[in-house]
C-alpha cells in the first residue's frame, strides 16, 4: 500500500537491539508487519474526506457508498492494522484477556491496556463475516457470537454474548428516532410553557409515532420529574442501535464495531499517529473510511415481504400460503404482538444526513478529543441522501431481472422505501424503538450499559424470516422458539398484555406477520445480475 511505511509504527533501533540480543526468532516478530507488507500487502483502499467534500453531494455519495462496500467486504490483514495484541503474537481472540495488563516485551499495549477500553475481541478480520445471513450485510449465526466481558473480570460467569443483527434499512432506523427524539423534546418544552402559562407544574404523556414512553411533570423553571419515564434515557434520547439502545447514530456504532470487533482503529477514535491496540499499525480507519461505512449502512436496502416478491414475479407463492400468511398476520394482532412490534412508522423527512442535522446525533468531539468540523464532518456541509429514492441496490428493470415479468419497460426500486401520498416514508419495522424489562429468564449476570440486566430494545422484526439465529445471543434457532419465548415473556413482565384463543402457551399455526415479512433479500449490483434469494 502507499501509506504502508507511513503508518507502521515499529522502531527499527528497537528491532536491531532485539535482534541482536535475542537472534532471528525475535526480529521475526518485531517487523512481522514489514515483512507482510513486502511480501502481500494490505487490502484496504482509503477513502479521502476532503476528496469528499470536494465533490457535487450525489457524487460524493456514490463513491463513499463504492468505497464503504469494499471496506464491509475486506478481509482485513497485519498490514491494514486488523487484529490487535493479544498476546503470545495472536491478533485475535474469541475470549477476553484481561489478565494481559501493560506492555510486552516489545513495549506495546496488552490487550487490558487498549485504548479505548476494551471489553471484547477482536475475534475477525471482516464485517461480513459477522454479517453473512443470508447474504453479505445480514446477520451471524451462534458460531460468530461475540463474547464480552464489561466489567473485565475474566470470571466467565459474568461474560455476555451477542449474536450480531442483520444491517437492512439502517438509515430509516436512525431518521426514525431523529424525529422521535424531536417530538419529545418537543412535548417537553411545551409542557414548560404550559406550566408557566398556568403557573403550576404541568404533566404530560411521552408518545411518539405510536410509542409511549410513560410521562413526565415539568416546571416553569425547567424542573423535569422524569421518575415516571418508560423505556428510554431521562435526556429523551432515542437510541435505537446495539440490543440494549445504548448507541444513537450509525458512525458512534462504525467505529466502534470496527474496534472492537475487527482491531481496525480510526483516527478520530484515538488520534493520529496513535497505536492504540498494540498492533504496531496506526491510522487504521481515516475519517474517510468511516465516514463511507457511515454511508454505506444507512444506505442497505429495506427488508421486503413474500407477498412483494411474488407480485414481481421473483417468488412463487400458493394460495394455501397466502392465506396463512394473511390469516397469520391476524393472530399477530390479535395477540396483540403489535404493540411493541408495530408494523408501520413514517418518517416526515425521508433524507439521511451524514452528519445529522440534530446535535443529539452528531459528534461535538470525536474520541480522540478532535473538532469533527474541523476534519470535514460539518452539519453545514452534510452528505445527503433520499431513503425513498436514491439507495443504489435493488434497482429492477426488465433487463436486470429476467423475471421480473410485471415490470415491463417500468423500473423497480425494490430497495428504496415507499412513500404515502404526503410523501412520508412508510417503514414497516416491526418495532418500537423502545427498551423493556423482559424479565428474569432474559436477565444477564451483568448490566453492561446501566440500562438494567433484564432491559432490551424490542427487536425489529423486519427480515426476521431469512436471518435466524433470534434474540440478543441467538440462544432461538427458530422462529417457533422465539414466538414461544416471546409469547410467554409477554405474559409474565406486560402483565398478561397477550391474550391469545385457547391455552396459554398455544402458538399460532403461522408466524404471521413475522412471516408475512420474511426479507429474501435479493441484491441486485449490475445490470443483469440475479437477484440473491
Amino acid at each position: 500500500m502507499k501509506n504502508a511505511s507511513r503508518r507502521l509504527s515499529i522502531r527499527l533501533g528497537v528491532a536491531a537491539a532485539l535482534l541482536a540480543g535475542s537472534g532471528v526468532g525475535s526480529w521475526a516478530i518485531v517487523t512481522e508487519v514489514s515483512l507482510v507488507d513486502k511480501l502481500h500487502g494490505g487490502v484496504i483502499e482509503h477513502e479521502d474526506e476532503t476528496k469528499l467534500r470536494g465533490m457535487r453531494n450525489r457524487d460524493a455519495y456514490n463513491d463513499a457508498f463504492t468505497h464503504g462496500d469494499a471496506i464491509f467486504s475486506d478481509l482485513f490483514n497485519a498490514v491494514d492494522g486488523a487484529g490487535a495484541n493479544v498476546g503470545n503474537g495472536a491478533r485475535f481472540t474469541r475470549f477476553p484477556r484481561p489478565d494481559l495488563v501493560g506492555k510486552d516485551a516489545e513495549g506495546r499495549l496488552m490487550w487490558a491496556s487498549h485504548i479505548p477500553k476494551r471489553i471484547t475481541g477482536p475475534d475477525t478480520n471482516s464485517c461480513n463475516s459477522c454479517h453473512a445471513l443470508p447474504a453479505g450485510d445480514g446477520a451471524a449465526d451462534t458460531g460468530s457470537n461475540v463474547i464480552r466481558d464489561p466489567g473485565r473480570t475474566g470470571n466467565p460467569a459474568l461474560w455476555i454474548s451477542r449474536n450480531a443483527p442483520h444491517v437492512f434499512g439502517l438509515g430509516a432506523v436512525q431518521r426514525l428516532a431523529e424525529e422521535m427524539t424531536a417530538k419529545l423534546k418537543g412535548i417537553r418544552d411545551g409542557a414548560q410553557q404550559d406550566a408557566c402559562t398556568s403557573g403550576a407544574p404541568v404533566t404530560t404523556a411521552l408518545a411518539a409515532r405510536g410509542t409511549n414512553f410513560g410521562s413526565i411533570t415539568v416546571s416553569c423553571d425547567g424542573t423535569v420529574d422524569t421518575s415516571a419515564i418508560e423505556g428510554i434515557d431521562k435526556d429523551l434520547i432515542v437510541k435505537p442501535f446495539q440490543w440494549k439502545g445504548s448507541k444513537k447514530f450509525i458512525r458512534d456504532f462504525v467505529r466502534g464495531a470496527a474496534t472492537n470487533e475487527i482491531g481496525m482503529q480510526g483516527v478520530e477514535l484515538v488520534g493520529e499517529g496513535v497505536d492504540g491496540d498494540g498492533d504496531g499499525v496506526v491510522d487504521e480507519l481515516t475519517i474517510g473510511d468511516v465516514t463511507a461505512l457511515t454511508m454505506y449502512q444507512p444506505s442497505q436496502p429495506r427488508p421486503v415481504t413474500k407477498l412483494e416478491l411474488a407480485s414481481i414475479g421473483l417468488l412463487q407463492l400458493s394460495d394455501v400460503e397466502k392465506a396463512a400468511i394473511k390469516r397469520g398476520t391476524g393472530v399477530f394482532g390479535d395477540l396483540q404482538c403489535d404493540t411493541c412490534h408495530k408494523p408501520q412508522m413514517k418518517i416526515s423527512n425521508p433524507i439521511f444526513s451524514e452528519p445529522s442535522q440534530m446535535a443529539e446525533y452528531r459528534d461535538a468531539k470525536f474520541p480522540s478529543g478532535a473538532d469533527p468540523v474541523s476534519l470535514g464532518i460539518d452539519p453545514a456541509h452534510p452528505m445527503t441522501f433520499d431513503l425513498t429514492r436514491d439507495t443504489p441496490e435493488n434497482v429492477l428493470t426488465a433487463a436486470s431481472c429476467a423475471e421480473c415479468k410485471v415490470l415491463g419497460s417500468h423500473t423497480l426500486h425494490l430497495g428504496a422505501f415507499k412513500k404515502d401520498s404526503l410523501g412520508r416514508a412508510i417503514i414497516n419495522l416491526y418495532g418500537d424503538l423502545k427498551r423493556h424489562d423482559m424479565g428474569p429468564g432474559l436477565a444477564e449476570a451483568v448490566d453492561e450499559v446501566g440500562t438494567g440486566a433484564s432491559v432490551f430494545l424490542t427487536r425489529t422484526l423486519w427480515g426476521v424470516g431469512s436471518t435466524a439465529p433470534y434474540m440478543h445471543d441467538g440462544r432461538s434457532s427458530t422462529l417457533t422458539r422465539a414466538r414461544r419465548r416471546g409469547r410467554r415473556l409477554a405474559r409474565r413482565v406486560h402483565g398478561g398484555v397477550v391474550q391469545g384463543p385457547g391455552r396459554p402457551d398455544r402458538v399460532p399455526e403461522q408466524p404471521g406477520a413475522v412471516q408475512a415479512e420474511l426479507a429474501s433479500r435479493p441484491r441486485i449490483r449490475a445490470a443483469g445480475s440475479a437477484p440473491r434469494m
